[in-house]
């Protein structure tokens, strides 16, 4: 299936590049983009106001069945040990995202992070952490670690100013 998938940013991005961004991400260094255009649109409008630039989405499609039959793909499908563990390691700089093309899942954003540091920092075990973050429903973010899926499966379909 394909899907819209958007991007927030100040610039106007059409060909996207899998190693621009920061490397300790929760998904490693990659492209990132979701599905849910108001997740993008408040991405956007805050790094738009750190920057004093105008806030931008970009609109692509992405062929994610091509990518999920022929990639390493791991996917969350919840906030649980496993995605944070893997959060942690990226975070960490142990970088598990090396291993797959494709990741997708919950984003650590201001909601869950103060959970996920003080998992980080030993204050909080697995169980402490994940019993605080059942409370959270997950929003939606993917990466998009492989520029070969990016450049075969990922269209640049305009860009909206915001």
């Amino acid at each position: 299936m394909k899907i819209t998938v958007y991007h927030g940013a100040t610039e106007i991005i059409e060909a996207p590049l899998n190693h621009v961004g920061r490397p300790r991400l929760d998904f490693g260094q990659g492209f990132y983009v979701t599905d849910l255009k108001n997740q993008a649109i408040k991405w956007a409008k805050t790094i738009a106001e750190k920057r004093a630039a105008q806030p931008l989405l970009n609109i692509y499609t992405l062929d994610r069945d091509a990518i999920l039959a022929e990639a390493r793909c791991k996917i969350f499908t919840a906030y649980d040990k496993d995605w944070l563990d893997f959060i942690v390691g990226n975070r960490r700089g142990e970088n598990p995202a090396r291993d797959y093309d494709y990741v997708e899942g919950g984003i650590a954003n201001d909601r869950v992070i103060d959970t996920v540091n003080l998992y980080m920092t030993g204050f909080y075990d697995a169980e402490s952490a994940l019993q605080q973050l059942i409370f959270h429903k997950p929003n939606n973010q993917i990466c998009l670690l492989n520029q070969t899926l990016i450049n075969k499966y990922l269209v640049y379909n305009g860009t909206e100013k915001i």
